[in-house]
């Protein structure tokens, strides 16, 4: 490394931080990034989301504040990337960032949506062109009672259609749904006020409420889409 870059490495570390990751920049600088979390604010934050989007993890408006939408687009990339799920943005997230990571996608042609249940991720894909990856949990594979049996938490792999939609709060034996789009009985697609990094549904996919929302809005979930569960 010549003087002229060590110099600015000390600076840039010096700015943000020791504990800070320094990056290139597109234009050959070096940039220093400092660990984020739910709650940082400034410009490293709108960095940060600005990066997501163009990966098309979808975390919002891109504000500069670290909220609960760009607390789940991390935790997408981090799956995506498998590295651990924490939803802070350290030195192992920014080099996943600056390396551009995308999830891997399986359908080659039409528009799906993709349940990889590995990886915990939503995706919408386009004749085989991620286009959104979106943090979800699934079937956590515990046991449950409901109606009189005990049943198991999965969310069962294979190919499906949505067949039926409810524009608001669907109540059922086992909670409330937010805008659910089922594509298997009564297995939906739907926001819930928790999706944490890991299975954690009786075996719907779920996703956040703004993100289910989001989904409405675009119409990307509409009756027919084609739903792959793997």
């Amino acid at each position: 490394m010549d003087l002229t870059r060590r110099a600015a490495l000390r600076a840039a570390v010096a700015t943000a931080g020791a504990g800070a990751m320094v990056l290139a920049t597109p234009g050959g600088a070096l940039a220093a990034y400092p660990t984020l979390r739910r709650g940082s604010t400034g410009s490293a934050v709108r960095t940060l989301q600005s990066r997501l989007s163009d990966l098309r993890y979808w975390c919002g408006t891109v504000d500069g504040v670290f909220g609960g939408l760009t607390e789940q687009a991390v935790l997408a990339l981090q799956k995506a990337a498998g590295i651990s799920r924490d939803g802070i943005v350290g030195p192992a997230t920014w080099s996943r960032l600056s390396a551009g990571v995308r999830p891997s996608v399986r359908t080659l042609s039409g528009t799906w949506v993709e349940v990889d249940k590995a990886r915990q991720l939503f995706l919408h894909v386009v004749d085989g062109r991620l286009t959104m990856a979106l943090n979800t949990s699934t079937g956590s594979g515990q046991r449950y009672w409901s109606r009189g049996a005990w049943h198991v938490a999965v969310t069962p792999s294979g190919s499906y259609r949505v067949y039926r939609k409810v524009d608001g709060w669907d109540d059922g034996p086992l909670g409330s749904l937010w805008r659910p789009a089922y594509f298997n009985g009564g297995i939906a697609l739907h926001g819930y006020g928790s999706v944490p990094a890991y299975p954690a549904s009786h075996g719907c996919v779920r996703v956040s409420l703004s993100a289910m929302d989001m989904l409405w809005r675009s119409g990307r979930v509409p009756v027919g889409r084609r739903v792959t569960v793997y």
